[in-house]
């Protein structure tokens, strides 16, 4: 067998230097492009870092059993909590909840598996359009739809507008988790005699439930927080209610109150209150993905 000749003098030093050069190239690309994904990562955590920074430092010394215990105090009358707002944030974002989670994931299931025509169209495009409307304007509408037929401010209005901004997350989110589940699956179920209803409830929600639950949590966590809605729906109470049929108290609305106050002690609450609905909506968040880590380890 005939040996290849090698290369020699200057041409294979200029091609060495070239795979040298090239090579050196990728490596300076490839770590300018991870540094770039890193420093984007970096500044997605930034303003969050930023805010807790700022909700900390300003609300941090509000922290106290009494915050969460004890009910606001009269005007003028420094101290007291907002345990009663606290509990209704949790009942209406709950009652939302329960709304929203179940029906958006019913909708999500037609759209993904039987979602076709001109309607699965409409139901598309109404959840696309009905993520994009401002909180306020869904605000006024749950005003017109629960408030004036019901004829007073109550839990129910809010929690009916807060699951009203919960659907189009819930709903477009279950549907492309269901799509991401592979045909095979499907497939191999039918072939085995089940049901078109049975494949989708044991094969297909079992495939996609982690990412329908991540989704479900990012659409309340995001409700959490709405003030708007609540201004026309819920209106607020200074009085402990836990009643569905009437005004009720909830930290969105007391922040936005208590911030405006000319009272230096109410400004102080409403930042304690602002870093307690952040920390709500944080333990919200690290329950289900526990929950959802479970699952995917069961």
């Amino acid at each position: 067998m005939r040996a290849e000749p090698e290369l020699a003098g200057p041409r294979s030093g200029l091609l060495t230097g070239n795979k040298s050069l090239t090579r050196w190239k990728r490596v300076l690309w490839d770590r300018a492009v991870v540094g770039a994904c890193y420093l984007s990562a970096a500044l997605v955590v930034l303003p969050l870092g930023l805010i807790l920074w700022h909700l900390i430092a300003l609300g941090g010394s509000g922290l106290s059993l009494e915050f969460f215990t004890h009910m606001p105090r009269p005007v003028g009358e420094a101290g007291g909590g907002m345990a009663n707002a606290i509990v209704g944030t949790l009942i209406l974002v709950g009652i939302g909840g329960a709304i929203a989670v179940p029906m958006g994931i019913a909708a999500g299931i037609y759209l993904a598996e039987y979602g076709r025509g001109k309607f699965a169209g409409l139901v598309r495009y109404t959840a696309d359009l009905l993520s994009g409307v401002p909180s306020i304007v869904v605000g006024v509408a749950a005003y017109g739809l629960v408030v004036v037929p019901m004829g007073n401010f109550s839990a129910l209005a809010g929690s009916v507008a807060l699951a009203i901004l919960m659907l189009p997350t819930v709903i477009r989110s279950t549907e492309e988790m269901i799509r991401l589940v592979p045909q095979s699956y499907r497939h191999g179920a039918l072939a085995l005699g089940a049901p078109r209803w049975k494949v989708i409830q044991q094969v297909v929600l079992p495939a996609a439930r982690s990412g329908i639950i991540t989704a479900s949590m990012l659409a309340v966590a995001r409700a959490a927080g709405e003030t708007a809605p609540l201004l026309f729906t819920a209106l607020g109470n200074r009085f402990w209610s836990t009643s569905l049929v009437e005004p009720i108290a909830s930290l969105p609305i007391f922040i936005f109150d208590y911030a405006r106050a000319p009272y230096e002690d109410w400004n102080r609450q409403a930042w304690t209150a602002a870093l307690v609905l952040v920390l709500l909506v944080t333990l919200i968040s690290a329950i289900l993905r526990i929950t959802v880590r479970r699952i995917r380890g069961a």
